[in-house]
């Protein structure tokens, strides 16, 4: 039997595949439909201090090989995330990592993980840092030293392993990918969405109510691989790829970019069951190519001209 296990800082994965924040909500949404506890961890919606309505609909629309959405991050809020989602998530039997973010002061992202670091249900804390459907000018993850500047505080106020959640919408990721890992980042996820804009041409106006949403899904993989890789070379840290994984097929060219584990997004909304799916297909592939375990082929693309 081929190994799949990963480690992820401090966390020991039974398998290297993850649901993306906000794709699979707090698993209860799938009851029927899958079985979370064939997956490696469960990444929950991003949760932020105070409860979020989200911001005004239409907030998703279909775009070719993709979609575009602007959430704006609705959640219960912390109190009813601890009181309500985490007893369902504990059940599962597999490791539970919050995505939490800041809704205006980034003193909030120390205030969530304080809270967090004292229940042992939650195995990691992901930092949400590069959400784009907030009213913000700027993304924390846009600019390499606010990004080393939250790290290193929420660094101080846990010892869980702590993911830091990267940006396509920058120059030089890399540059940002080690501000984090520098300041305390135990791994590394990427990307978030890419920021985009569709119009009915009808109505001659923005298909999403704020104009500017995430575009995920398949149209965004060639960008996300390309970026895991460019990653992998700089920072020694593990990089939990993600951005347009459809299949085995695609979750494989994570892999070989130099991702340590990969996290399903949009696929989830199109086949709820995929991520499990994927699963048993990395196990196949390992078996039909007499591949031990899956860290081998982490990294393994080949560039030179033969």
């Amino acid at each position: 039997m081929p190994d799949l296990s990963v480690r992820i800082g401090g966390l020991a994965l039974k398998n290297p595949v993850m649901v993306a924040s906000g794709t699979f909500g707090y698993a209860r949404e799938f009851k029927g439909l899958c079985d979370p506890g064939k997956l490696g961890a469960i990444v929950t919606k991003t949760i932020t201090v105070r409860p979020r309505q989200g911001n005004p609909v239409p907030r998703t629309c279909e775009t070719p090989s993709g979609m575009i959405n602007s959430i704006g991050l609705e959640n219960p809020g912390i109190d009813a995330f601890l009181d309500e989602k985490l007893p369902v998530l504990k059940k599962y039997g597999v490791p539970v990592i919050v995505s939490i973010a800041s809704e205006r002061d980034p003193d909030e992202f120390v205030a969530l993980t304080k809270r967090l670091d004292k229940t042992g249900a939650v195995a990691a804390i992901e930092l949400n840092i590069s959400c784009p459907n907030m009213k913000t000018k700027k993304l924390i993850a846009q600019d390499a030293r606010a990004t080393a500047s939250l790290v290193r505080a929420v660094r101080k106020a846990t010892g869980k392993t702590l993911i830091t959640k990267l940006s396509p919408n920058v120059t030089d990721i890399a540059r940002i990918a080690l501000a984090a890992q520098n300041a305390g980042s135990d791994a590394l996820a990427l990307i978030n969405t890419v920021q985009a804009m569709a119009i009915d041409v009808a109505t001659r106006r923005p298909k999403i109510a704020l104009a500017v949403g995430g575009l995920s899904g398949p149209a965004i993989r060639p960008i996300a691989v390309r970026m895991v890789r460019e990653v992998s070379t700089k920072v020694g840290i593990p990089i939990i790829g993600m951005g347009g994984i459809m299949d085995t097929q695609s979750a494989l060219e994570f892999f070989i970019a130099g991702a340590t584990a990969i996290s399903v997004g949009t696929a989830n909304f199109i086949e709820p069951g995929i991520a499990a799916k994927i699963v048993s297909g990395l196990e196949g592939y390992l078996r039909k190519n007499k591949i031990a375990g899956i860290t081998e082929i982490v990294g393994s693309l080949r560039e030179d001209s033969a």
